[in-house]
């Protein structure tokens, strides 16, 4: 058990492999453990990694999966003592003309990107080291799908008093509403993805409020990011920042310096915060 660790998820391309790159390239101190559903394609991006002479190793991890995320827990305990960084990074976005009803495609996202974000969380929150970094990837989509919801759900959202209860019951309320056809009627925007967004960046401000009162002293900071929109297989070749680009603000907050005291539980963009 010996020298830091830091985890990046969904990281066998685009933006989590940039993530990776760019986390060993600044000098961190100790192993980046890069996670991908994909043993094949997780180790071939490791190898990437190494022989560019980084600390780089594989880990399978399907978010999705709370069993898996646990035997992840389990590893980094057992070989690091626990957890110096996490980037959660992994996520899904179906195409605009996908034939999926919509209904199903706001489960299978809030699934991934809202529920997969959090069961990753409660996994590995309790073996974060003192001075832990943690960084949810969200995107500008969230605070533009949040804008079009009605003023009640806006303010249910934007309270900074919401638990971690009353936003999974939101969440789960924008699924069935979808899967019924009356998603707009009740108040939400017409997207799977801003919503389940707008989850992971009001996840954050709990968890950092949550953080501050029950390891209060140790210096934990964690924070949502907007990584911009990035050329990926996810927003197509058209989007204006490469993955190296879209890498920089989560790495900046995974890297914050020891002593740093803020930001924490903030949403940013390039390097900056942004009010929610």
């Amino acid at each position: 058990m010996s020298g830091k660790v830091a985890v990046v998820t969904g990281a066998n391309k685009g933006i989590g492999l940039a993530v990776v790159r760019a986390v060993c390239e600044a000098g961190f101190d100790g192993d980046v453990v890069l996670t991908a559903r994909s043993e094949q394609l997780g180790r071939e991006a490791v190898q990437q990694i190494r022989a560019a002479g980084h600390r780089a190793v594989f880990h399978q991890l399907d978010i999705t999966s709370k069993s898996i995320a646990l035997e992840l827990q389990r590893f980094l305990k057992n070989t690091y003592g626990g957890l110096d960084v996490l980037i959660n990074n992994a996520g899904i976005a179906y195409k605009n003309n996908a034939p999926e009803p919509f209904g199903e495609q706001a489960e299978v996202t809030m699934r991934t990107n809202f529920w997969g974000t959090l069961w990753v969380c409660q996994a590995l929150f309790p073996i974060l080291k003192p001075n832990a970094r943690v960084v949810n990837v969200s995107s500008f989509v969230s605070k533009r799908s949040l804008d079009k919801c009605s003023p009640e759900l806006q303010a249910k959202l934007r309270d900074p008093a919401i638990t971690e209860e009353e936003l999974c019951s939101l969440m789960n309320e924008f699924v069935a509403a979808a899967k019924r056809g009356d998603h707009e009627s009740k108040g939400w925007a017409n997207t799977a993805y801003g919503i389940s967004k707008v989850g992971v960046t009001v996840l954050s401000m709990i968890q950092a409020r949550t953080l501050t009162k029950t390891r209060a002293g140790e210096g934990i900071l964690l924070n949502a990011c907007n990584p911009g929109w990035v050329r990926t297989d996810m927003a197509g070749q058209s989007a204006d920042k490469t993955p190296e680009e879209g890498a920089e603000t989560p790495v900046y907050l995974a890297l914050l310096p020891e002593g740093a005291k803020e930001p924490h539980g903030r949403f940013l963009s390039d390097k900056k915060v942004e009010e929610w």
